[in-house]
């Protein structure tokens, strides 16, 4: 019997998970693995985020600073014949990853899409520029 191992600890398979070996200032850089490219005057952002589904995906727009965040939480039971419950896990988890776009660029922008575990972003290095038309004033 496996208890019956004076040396066997219980909590040993539990510490070797990745979630304790890893460390935590690059969890965020290790999750989300990012490649960016420059094409056509724009940066090309390809962002890996396996297991994650658009709708747990979020990019905002800050003060010139693009942050994507991705969250999940996830819950799986297994159950025997009988309907009683041998094992329930849980996993909730958020990771983020901020760049610097400029001060001049808006949501408008940027151009984002999610197919097959990558978030693909198109964000133009400079605004573009828009010709102000005159504005007449209105003589009474």
């Amino acid at each position: 019997m496996l208890l019956a191992n004076r040396n066997y600890n219980l909590f040993d398979d539990f510490f070797r998970d990745p979630f304790f070996t890893r460390p935590f200032e690059n969890a965020s850089s290790q999750i989300m693995k990012t490649d960016i490219h420059e094409k056509d005057g724009s940066y090309v952002i390809d962002m890996e985020l396996p297991g994650y589904g658009k709708e747990d995906i979020k990019a905002d727009l800050k003060d010139g600073y693009m942050t994507i965040t991705a969250a999940k939480n996830e819950t799986k039971e297994e159950k025997d014949a009988k309907g009683n419950c041998i094992r329930k896990e849980r996993y909730t988890g958020t990771c983020n990853r901020s760049f610097y776009v400029g001060d001049q660029i808006t949501q408008d922008d940027i151009k984002a899409s999610f197919k097959d575990g990558i978030l693909t972003m198109i964000v133009p290095k400079e605004a573009p520029k828009v010709i102000e038309e005159p504005k007449y004033i209105a003589i009474e």
